[in-house]
């Protein structure tokens, strides 16, 4: 018998080691966009002229937030077509305009309970994706429950920028929290289903920056709502 040693790994093994690779890859990528976040952040607020570029005006305040959201929503529909090189800057482009507007927390909010609310989140946060990760259960039924409280949560917050009503602001920050802990799970169970699925072999690399957006803001809404709830205001 001819025991050879095979120098190059044949198709379906390089597959296998893609997907071996993707959670720690998708993690990795979240970790350094909050990175970048936090660096975007700390460095508008080192800078007294930017501070008043970016939140003496709401015309550049608002433009900024719409220039986000419109990267958001062009990064996750185009991600899997965009070359890897492509995708990971625009991910990491994302992730610097939110690092800056971002930054508005630390003019409301005490460093402290900023510090202590992010612990709280990434504890949170990486329990429920654990969970997300391990479970066998199919948790399609509860997606879609918690997607349809996302919604809510958006259109309520929304209609309240003119309600401007105590009431609504809290009842949507407390199923705020509740939506984005389930997402925490539900969002990192299906990107276990997509990366588990034969077509996506070798498109892990772009899978993994959507991956990585997806989580990134789960955990970055997480914050925000318990923020709200145990921040100590300036």
């Amino acid at each position: 018998m001819d025991f050879k040693m095979q120098t190059t790994p044949t198709p379906t093994s390089a597959i296998t080691l893609e997907k071996a690779s993707f959670f720690p890859r998708v993690y990795g990528w979240m970790a350094l966009g909050l990175l970048v976040s936090a660096v975007a952040s700390f460095a508008l607020l080192s800078s007294p002229s930017a501070m008043k570029f970016v939140f003496g005006s709401n015309v550049v305040y608002i433009g900024l937030i719409l220039g986000e959201l419109g990267l958001v929503f062009y990064l996750s529909s185009r991600v899997m077509s965009m070359s890897p090189a492509a995708a990971k800057g625009a991910f990491l482009a994302f992730a610097a305009l939110n690092g800056v507007t971002l930054a508005s927390i630390f003019l409301v909010y005490t460093a402290g309970s900023i510090a202590s609310t992010f612990m709280v989140s990434a504890a949170t946060f990486g329990a429920m994706s654990a969970y997300g990760m391990a479970t066998k259960r199919d948790l399609t039924g509860f997606g879609s429950f918690v997607v349809m409280g996302l919604f809510g949560v958006v259109i309520a917050s929304v209609v309240n920028i003119f309600l401007k009503s105590e009431a609504v602001y809290w009842v949507t920050t407390y199923i705020g929290v509740l939506v984005f802990v389930g997402l925490s799970a539900y969002d990192t169970w299906k990107l276990k289903r997509m990366a588990e699925t034969p077509g996506y072999g070798e498109a892990l690399a772009n899978l993994s920056i959507l991956g990585a957006l997806t989580l990134y803001l789960d955990f970055v809404n997480l914050f925000l709502m318990l923020l709200r709830l145990q921040g100590r205001r300036e």
